[in-house]
Formats: C-alpha cells, structure tokens, sequence
C-alpha cells in the first residue's frame, strides 16, 4: 500500500474510533446502531473537512501575526465551514434515513447542530494549533542544540589551540638547550617531536580520541623527554586491557605528564619516576598521573593554579562532561611526589574512528 493510501486508511480509523467514542453514550441508553453510524458520518466529514481547516489556519496564521486579529479571522472564515459541514451531513444522514427529523422543515434543529459543529470547529482548531506549536518547539530544540554542540565545538578547539602552542613552546625550549652543546641529542629530539606534531594534526579535528591512540602519542613523548633526561627519568605505564579503548579527550593526558616531568621530577638531580595507569572503576574509567618527585608548593590549591595544563584540563573537561560527570584532582601522593587523578565516564571507542598509526 502506498504511503498516502496507508495515511487515508489510518485517518480514517481514527476517526471511526473518535466516533466510536462519542456514540458510546448513545448506544448504552438505547439508541441502536443507528446514532452509531450517525456520529461515526459526523466524525468522518469532521475528518474530510480537517485539511480543509489546516490549509485555512496556516494561511490565517501567516497572514495575522496578532492573536486578536487571528481570532477574529477564524471567527470570520469559521462559520462557512461549518455551515458547509451542516448541510452535508444534514444531506447525508437525510438520504440515508437516519435523522428522526426533517432538517429543512425544522430549522431549530439545524441551529443546534451548528451551534455544535462550531464547538468541534474550535477544538479541530486548537489540536492543529497545539501540534503545530509541538511541531516548532521541536525544531527549536533542535536548533538550540545545534547551537550550543556548535558552542561546545569552539570552546573546546579555543581550549585545545591554547595546549598545542604550550606544549610546542616548551618542547622547543628543551631542544633549544641542546643544539650547541649536543646537537646529536638536538636532532633525535626534532625527530620525535616531529612524530608528535603529526599526530597532533592527525587529530586536531577530534575532541576525542581512544585511550590507546593517547598513549601512543605520550610513548613519542616519553621518548623525547628520555633523550633530555637519559637514566635520571624513569616511566611505567600501567592500562587495564578492558579501557584501552576508552573514550577519552585528545591530548588529555600530555599537560599532566609535562607538569609531572617538569615540576616534579626536573627538579631532582637525581631525577625520578613517572607513572600513568588507567583501569576500570564500575562504569567509570580512572586515569592517574604520579610521579614521585619535589611535589606540590606549599598552600598550593586547584582553585589557585595558574598553569595552563591544568586550567586547561579543568576547563575541557567541565564542557566536555557537565553536570559533574567527571573528577580531576591534583593532589600530593602518600608515597612523596604529585598525583593527578581524572574519573570519566566509560565509553569505548569504536575502532574506525582510531587515529591512524605514525609512521
């Protein structure tokens, strides 16, 4: 069956139950099959003339911006259609030997089915208008979720334009401290950071990526900073099979590494650890950054911080998870050092959406 034939067939279903309904009273008091097959009539011309009523509302509601004037224009085109209502059913139900009186000796009786047909005008009226209301607050909230996803898209790129030069402007100050003493050393750092910036654009279109894809970005930057640092920095990393694949934002874990090496353990002679784990919390996935180096400056609070990695990072993750889904803390670690701990939400990702290998 066609669609517009599948639509007439239900119209014409819902009609014959609105009837159905009304001509319940009727029969229960007696009145046979025959105020069945009256009203279900009604309801059917009711059902023929509603589209009638549509096209005339939405022109009315076009043309008259003001609820007065709008009124006044329905009071005005209403009454013809229900006049044209009246006298076919009149017509029809005269034919068919269904109505107990002659509707064009009796008049009276035709004012009191006008003045009815009138009331169901009305609330044909108020149904269109309240779906086509429905139908705008639909398209409304749609649109003001378009908007604020557009938002949330500017603000994050706003943020994460803000990491990319930081984290470019330190590394290329660790480089710079080695081209004229050790240019070899200088030359192997290039090459890594090279590998970095690929990935960097690989996904600068991506708020998020999978957890696996983020640590092979931070396995580039380890080894940079291996080059720097030689024997006085050591890394673990630690990640639960179940939340490789995790969702998490891009470029999440880097600032808390650089401020772990550079805050922490930079400013040991005799250098020190740095260790990321990752595992599955209930539905959760818990990321920690700790490193056992000099540790947090006395009176030091999150509220306070000034560093870009971690206003940063608060900040992507307060857009990108409102309503508290997610946790970041910075803290002190009970074995000496700094720890950063982030809780997200689990979500995997799915693997077409992974950045691609850096060769």
């Amino acid at each position: 069956m066609k669609p517009r034939h599948t639509r007439i067939v239900a119209a014409a279903m819902a009609w014959t139950a609105i009837g159905g309904v009304f001509a319940l009273p009727d029969i229960l008091r007696g009145g046979g099959y025959n105020a069945l097959f009256s009203i279900i009539i009604n309801w059917w011309l009711w059902g023929a003339l509603t589209p009638l009523i549509k096209s005339l509302d939405d022109r009315l509601s076009a043309t008259f911006k003001r609820p007065v004037q709008l009124l006044a224009a329905h009071a005005a085109c209403g009454l013809p259609v229900t006049v044209l209502y009246v006298a076919a059913a009149a017509a029809l139900e005269d034919c068919l030997g269904l109505l107990p009186w002659n509707p064009w000796t009796e008049p009276i009786g035709l004012l009191d089915w006008l003045y009815w047909a009138l009331l169901v005008y009305c609330i044909i009226l108020g149904a269109l208008t309240g779906l086509r209301y429905y139908r705008r607050a639909l398209v409304d909230e749609l649109q003001i979720e378009r908007l604020k996803r557009g938002f949330l898209e500017a603000q994050l790129n706003a943020l994460r334009t803000q990491l990319d030069p930081h984290f470019l402007f330190n590394t290329l100050n660790g480089i710079s401290a080695c081209v004229e003493h050790e240019p070899r050393l200088a030359r192997k750092m290039i090459e890594h950071l090279g590998d970095l910036l690929r990935f960097s654009l690989d996904t600068r279109n991506r708020q998020e990526v999978a957890l696996a894809d983020e640590l092979a970005f931070l396995e580039h930057y380890f080894a940079l900073h291996r080059v720097r640092f030689g024997e006085r920095l050591s890394i673990a990393v630690s990640v639960m099979p179940e939340v490789k694949h995790a969702r998490i934002p891009s470029l999440l874990l880097q600032p808390l590494v650089e401020n772990a090496i550079e805050h922490g353990i930079a400013q040991r002679v005799s250098g020190g650890r740095v260790t990321v784990s990752a595992r599955r919390v209930d539905d959760r996935v818990e990321i920690r950054v700790i490193d056992d180096g000099v540790g947090l400056p006395p009176g030091w609070t999150m509220a306070r911080a000034q560093g870009v990695g971690i206003s940063v990072t608060r900040d992507r993750l307060l857009a990108m998870y409102p309503s508290g889904a997610s946790t970041f803390h910075v803290m002190p670690h009970a074995d000496g050092g700094t720890e950063a701990n982030i809780v997200l939400p689990l979500a995997l990702m799915r693997e077409d959406m992974h950045a691609r290998p850096i060769g």
